[in-house]
């Protein structure tokens, strides 16, 4: 009898052991989420074709181009010095700015008379008649060699062809002998016998 007692009380002590190592090992595991990867799709991107690269155009180089006229052809030329062109003219030394000597013109433009009309109280007919006039100034326009630009004495005394003086300062403003200014306002017009630079004022000798 006590031998059966104790087989029962062995069997019913394996179930409960059997029985909690089941309760422990039907712990679920975490499940992890599934990780989503969006396939990300990356477009070629378009070559682009490289413009190609503009050439700046040269600047015209007067000093570097060929000269083809002569000092009084340029300014017969020139729509802003027909009343220079017609004081040459009227003076007898437009002859002179054709010759093979060189030359440097400081050339007052149209506008540049209007205050010298003013200032004698005449007409530009009357200035162009007036001969002894014309070639007492204009030749105080011209220099007896070629200057360029580049080449200005700045601050000295330039000796015209009429014997008088002019100073041309850094800032490319003439000077002339009765203390009236010029500003230069164009420079290394190339002639075959010389340069021309334009002014806007109209040099007087005295």
């Amino acid at each position: 009898m006590l031998k059966k007692n104790l087989l029962s009380i062995a069997v019913v002590t394996a179930a409960m052991s059997l029985a909690a190592c089941n309760d422990t090992e039907t712990v679920a595991d975490p499940v992890e989420p599934e990780a989503t990867t969006e396939e990300v799709v990356v477009e070629p991107v378009a070559e682009t074709e490289a413009d190609p690269m503009v050439e700046a155009e040269p600047m015209a180089d007067d000093m570097n181009m060929e000269a083809t006229q002569t000092i009084a052809e340029i300014a017969a030329n020139n729509d802003n010095l027909t009343i220079l062109t017609a004081a040459l003219q009227s003076a007898g030394l437009d002859t002179m700015l054709m010759e093979d000597t060189k030359y440097t013109v400081f050339a007052p433009t149209d506008d540049a008379f209007a205050p010298v009309l003013e200032k004698l109280g005449v007409t530009k007919d009357e200035l162009l008649a007036n001969k002894d006039l014309l070639k007492t100034v204009l030749p105080y326009h011209v220099v007896p060699m070629e200057v360029k630009a580049a080449d200005i004495p700045y601050g000295t005394d330039i000796e015209t062809a009429n014997g008088k003086t002019i100073s041309i300062s850094d800032a490319n403003v003439i000077t002339d002998a009765t203390g009236n200014t010029a500003n230069i306002t164009g420079t290394d017009i190339m002639a075959t016998n010389g340069v021309v630079h334009t002014i806007d004022a109209v040099l007087m000798p005295e």
